[in-house]
């Protein structure tokens, strides 16, 4: 077997070297700023530091400039109108220090069919930005076709996390890319070979899956058609449907990694996909576990890594085996219907032959590989303990009201409370906590499925999860109760959060893009008191403006909950 593909990096990628062997390996942080103390967050520590309240002020900007258009790509050998980042799938890597101020210009140019987009930097906490969180209807209004918006925000949180499109479920066609925030670690590693993207796939557009998912007796289940590792994978070509005349090359080609024997290497992993669990590992390697999302945690060891969609996980492998290995990278697709479940990519040691496809066989799976749930909390402790308060505003049952939530493109929520009007008509399904300092939430999930929820412009507290109900009083290490900003609710099971009021108004949703799509997703208004003394700067006003003479001569058709 050959490790060669058929299809040039151009073709199935446009121009993204993520997955190739020509990607280089990331420096422990950018040197090309002020170095205090010998780096650039001085002598800040993740180790005793509150990231939240006490996060460097660098003085250097990075600027990006992305352009988001209509492409022609195969990633696993199947043909596709997508939408790339740059002419990208994955798009570029944003890469900054701790506390650099980020600056990224965002150009509409989707055409045939025009669109509008919104970009959202998944996981930063955006304090005193909520304006730049990217959430269209919640914190702006679509980007207009040939327009732009540039985003301003700091790196108030280190580690590895995306950005994606939150329009609509536009990011399952392609735009999507890997954040690299370095920053202090006790972690020792030799290399950091950078993000390595999870992600479902599918053959049709999601406008199309998602019309067909919400239509009258439609069919709430969507199935993938492929499993890539930094937007490559094989399909077998032999499966397309009769009478689909669409070009599909096999072995188009897999994503590639080199190892240096004897140096331990750090791997940024990341859910990127629309649906379900990737269940990782490394042929014959063991992997010691440093962070969950945007939080160093004390370190353990296992063989298979849990990511539900949004998640990201930091992990540290050593290169024990001899120069010449070869071993399969491994990403299996859980909890979802996929027609290729299995992700396949080539790790090679110094001297492996690069054109030969690895031998290796699976390792063994670890004990909780088929559970649609997340790693137990017992074994997440943050590095930086944070113990937990009791909430002000006691507990929200939080069910999401049996509303499915629709968006106002052309009247965002935060503009709203901003303007001193923080009442809401039903289907925007707004949550207002008023003046509370302090927010706990239980999310009970009585469907057959589990749900990756995500609270944006927070790192919340993970007090509990489990099956059944939670008691109201049982938490996990509440000395130092885990911190992410995605976790899976199990199928009839519970989840408890607690947060620390950040300022703004914030979408709380279920990852799953479908699931977004669908209406599962709240508006929670934090702080409104603060909100309306804030200064929203005028490219908010200017890009709603935009989108209103847009929508005059175009009709927008809202096939879902818009965000």
């Amino acid at each position: 077997m050959t490790a060669a593909g058929k299809l040039a990096q151009k073709k199935t990628n446009g121009s993204s070297m993520l997955g190739t062997l020509m990607f280089p390996f990331l420096s422990y942080f950018l040197t090309n700023n002020p170095i205090p103390d010998g780096y650039p967050w001085g002598k800040l520590t993740d180790w005793d530091n509150n990231p939240y309240s006490n996060y460097p002020n660098t003085g250097v900007v990075r600027t990006y400039d992305f352009t988001v258009s209509r492409g022609i790509i195969a990633p696993d050998g199947y043909e596709r109108d997508v939408l790339l980042v740059n002419g990208a799938f994955p798009g570029p890597l944003i890469e900054v220090n701790w506390g650099d101020k980020v600056v990224v210009h965002v150009h509409n140019n989707i055409t045939g069919p025009e669109e509008g987009t919104a970009i959202h930097w998944h996981g930063l906490l955006q304090q005193g930005t909520p304006w730049e969180d990217g959430s269209p209807g919640i914190s702006q209004c679509p980007i207009a076709p040939s327009k732009s918006l540039t985003y301003e925000f700091i790196a108030d949180l280190y580690g590895t996390s995306w950005y994606h499109s939150h329009y609509s479920a536009q990011y399952a066609d392609g735009v999507t890319g890997p954040i690299v925030v370095h920053g202090p670690t006790q972690a020792r590693y030799d290399i950091d070979v950078g993000p390595i993207m999870l992600s479902d796939w599918h053959h049709r557009d999601y406008y199309d899956i998602v019309t067909e998912m919400l239509a009258p007796h439609g069919n709430p289940r969507v199935t993938s058609d492929n499993n890539l590792i930094n937007g490559k994978m094989n399909f077998d070509c032999s499966t397309v449907a009769a009478g689909d005349t669409t070009a599909c090359t096999p072995d188009a080609g897999l994503a590639k990694f080199k190892f240096q024997q004897g140096k331990t290497h750090r791997l940024r992993l990341i859910n990127s996909g629309a649906d379900g669990i990737q269940q990782f590992s490394i042929d014959n390697h063991t992997m010691t576990v440093i962070a969950n999302d945007f939080t160093p945690i004390h370190p353990y060891t296992t063989t298979t890594v849990t990511l539900a969609v949004g998640q990201r996980t930091d992990v540290l492998v050593t290169a024990s085996a001899a120069s010449t290995t070869s071993v399969w990278m491994r990403s299996r697709l859980t909890c979802a219907s996929s027609l290729q479940p299995l992700a396949l990519a080539a790790v090679y040691y110094n001297d492996a032959n690069p054109n030969l496809a690895p031998t290796s066989t699976p390792s063994p799976l670890s004990p909780t590989t088929n559970q649609c749930a997340n790693d137990d909390l017992s074994l997440t402790a943050p590095l930086f303990p944070m113990p937990l308060f009791r909430n002000e505003s006691d507990v929200a049952l939080w069910k999401f009201n049996n509303i499915s939530m629709r968006t106002n493109y052309n009247t965002p929520s935060l503009l709203q409370v901003l303007s001193g009007n923080p009442t809401f008509p039903p289907e925007r399904n707004i949550l207002n906590f008023h003046a509370n300092t302090s927010v706990r939430l239980v999310v009970v999930n009585r469907s057959p499925g589990p749900h990756p929820m995500h609270l944006h412009g927070h790192n919340p507290y993970i007090l509990a999860e489990g099956l059944g109900t939670w008691d109201g009083i049982t938490t996990t290490r509440p000395e130092n109760p885990l911190r992410r900003d995605v976790q899976v609710v199990r199928a009839g099971g519970f989840l408890v959060l607690q947060f620390d009021a950040n300022p703004g108004v914030w979408g709380f949703h279920c990852h799953i893009a479908w699931h977004a799509s669908g209406g599962f997703m709240a508006g929670l208004v934090v702080r409104p008191d603060v909100v309306v003394g804030m200064t929203v700067p005028g490219k908010v006003e200017e890009t709603c403006e935009g989108w209103e003479v847009w929508t005059r001569g175009n009709v927008v058709e809202q096939i879902d909950s818009g965000t």
